[in-house]
């Protein structure tokens, strides 16, 4: 059974920084493309990063690119989000997704508020 959970969220001050964690299980987590999206109230779920199965290669949504890091622990299972400079913008449930074999698999989300 495939397991995606996401932990880290919680409320920041802007400007403040938070590491998100995603544990997955259930499939061959060295050999997935991992995606971090999120979702503002009343707005469309949006891509913010993505690593390649290795970690040799990542991408940004320019809204993110240069605050954002994202990373992986293969021998952990284990993608995460480090999130600094923080703005009130960034508020969201922030989603982790593994894409592997032609399937997306989906964590329940966590939630991330900026405000002082």
């Amino acid at each position: 059974q495939v397991q995606v959970v996401e932990s880290g969220g919680g409320l920041v001050q802007p400007g403040g920084s938070l590491r998100l964690s995603c544990v997955a299980s259930g499939f061959t987590f060295s050999s997935a493309l991992m995606r971090w999206y999120r979702q503002a109230p009343g707005k469309e779920r949006e891509w913010v990063a993505r690593i390649t199965s290795t970690g040799g290669s990542t991408r940004y949504a320019d809204s993110v690119k240069g605050r954002f890091t994202i990373s992986r622990d293969n021998a952990k299972n284990t993608v995460y989000l480090q999130m600094n400079s923080l703005k009130s913008d960034d508020t969201a449930v922030y989603y982790c997704n593994a894409w592997w074999a032609g399937y997306d698999y989906w964590g329940q989300g966590t939630q991330v508020t900026v405000s002082s």
